[in-house]
């Protein structure tokens, strides 16, 4: 998909399909927000699930297939860890979280 510069927008733990087989495959779903891009230019338009979308997503900044691997750390970190990675509840604080923060700091038992 990232080979086509095709990006998914808007992955999360509920389009994470996993089988049930002996061996394991993992699959994507919901491709509505997907879309084609020139990779000198990006996407300005922002779609997917504001926890788990890219800071430049929320910035307006051009965006690309880094906005999907940003998505997936933070889907891999609420696996490891049982909870989100930033202190926000609410898009205006993700928003605001973005735009201020210049560290972020695990406490130990992550």
């Amino acid at each position: 998909m990232h080979k086509k510069n095709m990006v998914h927008r808007d992955i999360k733990p509920e389009n994470i399909l996993l089988s049930s087989q002996i061996n394991l495959s993992v699959k994507l779903a919901d491709f509505g927000f997907a879309q084609t891009f020139d990779p000198k230019e990006g996407l300005t338009d922002a779609f997917g699930t504001p926890f788990y979308m890219a800071p430049e997503m929320y910035l307006g900044n051009p965006h690309g297939t880094k906005a999907d691997v940003w998505s997936v750390g933070m889907v891999l970190s609420i696996l490891m860890t049982g909870k989100p990675p930033f202190p926000v509840k609410s898009k205006q604080q993700l928003l605001k979280f973005f735009t201020t923060c210049t560290d972020v700091k695990l406490d130990e038992k992550q």
